[in-house]
């Protein structure tokens, strides 16, 4: 059978070392950990992740919700080891980042069609086939030969939020909430400001020194992780509307909305570790003590992880590859995760299952499966190899990528509507092309 070699033992590089094996298929899966790390990386486990609260929504109202029921009917690898180290967080998948990293790495580890290398490749293999999941920190020696291969190099920037130790806030400013309610209120604490305090704030945020960018690098932020220093550039209420919102998480002592609220997820099972929920910023590490201090329960915090900016390299998905995955100008590689253009951990674990299908049929002389538009799986992977090539970012899994239902709906409705057929749309399909 064809050699596989898989680059990259992130999320979606595991996922598709999974699929493929499972399948019968011997894999060559490399990892350059720990000889080498990105910045956002410190552990040596496999599928490390940077927050507790990465697998996002759970329920099917929210697309990626819809995605990880998809991934758990097909076997995924990546789900199994979710659920197994779950910790609670209102209506989101969140999961102990130790656990979660040992338990897929035991899981790789001991597969008898998987073998783990510890090192880095820098050049790819001249024979078999390859896929490159070496994920949006890909070092810089393999992302020059990627570019080589594929005649261009986009990337974006991210940034990493800081967590602070739970003995180290001051309870007495600080409340338990869960937004509306929902779920267990002791899963997000909520440090409250009112207009004076958040004022100030925004004053020091924007004065604060920020880590520069080289200057041959052009910075483009994703949305989704835009740093909170530039979302207060575009205007001092921008915050408000966005990580600061205060909606639906009233203080107990007036039962009023505050004017402004930083929440605090825990990041582990004992609580005893919080993250600032969509704090990620590119703040010097002093200032961010400084400025991250100002805000009301964290005058004394202790970070045990600050912020850091990081380098997002990607794909030009539309223009390179095949719906399967595979690189137009040379089929035997394809690409999987978040390189491909997809934004999120549980995309990229998608990505990689589809990946790793695809490679198993490839290697056993079978056209590739490729899941239903009317799935979520098919939906992402359709707009990232059929987006418009100009203006191609990166993309997290939302119901707008889905194909129209046959007849009109409630809008209210819309959303399970898709889920249920996109189910339905799975099963048959599974039944159908998957062994």
């Amino acid at each position: 059978m064809t050699q596989v070699t898989i680059i990259g033992a992130g999320l979606a590089g595991c996922e598709a070392a999974w699929a493929a094996a499972e399948r019968g298929v011997t894999v060559r899966l490399y990892e350059m950990k720990p000889h080498r790390y990105s910045p956002a990386h410190q552990s040596e486990g496999l599928a490390e992740l940077v927050c507790s609260n990465s697998l996002r929504g759970a329920d099917l109202s929210n697309a990626v919700g819809l995605l990880k029921e998809e991934l758990r009917r097909c076997g995924s690898l990546i789900m199994q080891a979710a659920d197994a180290t779950r910790v609670p967080a209102g209506g989101a998948l969140a999961v102990d980042r130790d656990l979660f990293s040992d338990w897929i790495t035991e899981r790789i580890s001991s597969h008898p069609y998987i073998t783990l290398i510890r090192e880095e490749l820098t050049c790819l293999p001249s024979e078999g086939l390859v896929v490159i999941a070496s994920g949006p920190l890909t070092s810089d020696t393999l992302a020059e030969e990627l570019s080589r291969l594929v005649g261009e190099r986009l990337y974006f920037y991210d940034a990493i939020a800081p967590i602070v130790t739970a003995e180290s806030l001051d309870r007495s400013k600080i409340y338990a909430a869960s937004r509306y309610g929902k779920g267990d209120p002791d899963d997000y604490l909520n440090c409250p400001m009112d207009q004076e305090q958040y004022s100030a704030f925004i004053a020091a945020l924007k004065a604060a020194e920020k880590v520069p960018s080289r200057e041959f690098e052009k910075v483009v932020h994703f949305d989704g992780c835009m740093p909170i220093e530039e979302m207060a550039e575009r205007g001092d209420e921008t915050l408000r509307f966005g990580p600061m919102k205060p909606v639906g998480l009233p203080v107990p002592a007036t039962g009023r909305d505050p004017y402004a609220v930083v929440q605090l997820r825990a990041e582990n099972n004992e609580k005893t570790l919080y993250n600032l929920v969509g704090f990620q910023t590119k703040m010097t590490w002093p200032e961010q003590r400084r400025v991250l201090r100002t805000i009301p329960g964290l005058e004394q915090a202790e970070f045990v992880r600050l912020g850091v900016m990081h380098r997002n390299t990607f794909i030009n998905a539309p223009s390179l590859l095949l719906p399967t995955q595979q690189l137009k100008n040379d089929p035997r590689i394809l690409f999987a995760g978040q390189i491909t253009g997809v934004e999120g951990y549980v995309e990229s674990a998608g990505s990689g299952f589809l990946a790793g299908l695809a490679v198993a049929a490839l290697a056993s002389g079978t056209e590739p499966p490729q899941a239903p538009q009317e799935t979520a799986l098919g939906a992402l992977i359709h707009h990232i190899t059929n987006a418009e090539p100009k203006y191609f970012q990166p993309m997290n899994v939302n119901y707008g990528l889905f194909p129209e239902l046959a007849s009109r709906v409630k809008k209210k409705d819309r959303k399970l509507l898709v889920a249920e057929r996109a189910l339905a749309a799975l099963d048959r399909w599974r039944a159908e092309k998957l062994h």
